[in-house]
């Protein structure tokens, strides 16, 4: 397993893999791995001849007071299980690889025109545009034939397939399932913020999602949900509700019945202490 730090020097490692039809396929992330980005290289390395995965926690994407300075930077505990879980080429870049024209100085930017004001990004303004931002290099640097994604960013992968059908980027998005904690706790590179009282708490976000689909099946209607949402939270004293909504799978449209035509979709945020965590479920089978 090579790990490079300039996009040049990947390139140059690709580059005779893009002659000889040898398959591409890339993980992105930003640190901070976990069982859950190695289901997404395991996935990538049983349907591809090269995998590549980037690490690099991506400024763009964090606000003012978000916790860019804090996340964690764990590259050789990542470089092992990357390894493990049959990467073949690690990409780490600095700042200046991805950014040469500086952070406040580039030109061009991505914008979205609507899917960004619902759900997380009406909690994190500019936090798509800069995850569009930096995946459109990403794209233009590996240059990869599938791109893995899970699914408990469920709003990013919508985004990210609607990237790519209108902007023809060559690459196919996977969807991969949420990757879960034996109590069914998403896994999330911000567990490890949570101390053990507030990790048991976290829990709220799965057993609240489970409860909002018995609850839709058995007839409740949509908009008496987010009250019921709402009352679940005051039983967790470390609990302090973000948002929930429900939404359809496909381009994230709002419902207020529910037809299983829609595949429907329950999503929750929550700040457990000072973590933010986020989750879904289908509410249909």
């Amino acid at each position: 397993m090579d790990t490079v730090h300039s996009y040049p020097d990947l390139q140059k490692l690709l580059a005779p893999h893009y002659c000889n039809g040898n398959s591409i396929g890339f993980v992105p992330t930003m640190g901070a791995l976990h069982d859950g980005h190695a289901s997404l290289i395991h996935r990538s390395a049983k349907e591809n001849d090269i995998r590549v995965v980037s690490i690099f926690v991506n400024p763009t994407q964090f606000g003012p007071t978000e916790d860019l300075d804090k996340y964690p930077r764990t590259l050789k505990a990542d470089q092992a299980l990357c390894e493990a879980a049959g990467a073949t080429h690690i990409y780490a870049p600095p700042i200046e690889d991805m950014y040469p024209e500086g952070l406040m100085s580039y030109e061009i930017q991505i914008r979205l025109r609507g899917m960004d004001r619902i759900l997380c990004g009406a909690k994190r303004p500019g936090h798509f545009n800069g995850v569009l931002q930096v995946v459109s290099k990403l794209f233009n640097i590996v240059r990869p034939h599938k791109a893995y994604f899970g699914l408990k960013d469920f709003q990013q992968l919508a985004i990210l397939k609607t990237l790519s059908r209108e902007l023809f980027f060559p690459v196919q998005i996977v969807e991969c399932p949420i990757i879960r904690e034996e109590d069914g706790l998403a896994m999330s590179s911000r567990n490890r913020y949570l101390n053990p009282e507030e990790r048991q708490q976290a829990l709220f976000l799965r057993k609240t999602l489970q409860m909002v689909k018995y609850q839709i099946e058995e007839g409740t209607p949509v908009a008496e949900m987010v009250e019921l949402v709402a009352a679940e939270s005051t039983k967790y004293p470390l609990i302090k509700l973000d948002y929930f909504d429900i939404r359809s799978a496909a381009g994230l449209g709002e419902l207020t019945h529910i037809y299983r035509k829609d595949r429907p979709v329950g999503f929750l945020a929550a700040f457990c202490g000072k973590t933010r965590l986020i989750d879904n479920l289908y509410l249909t089978d």
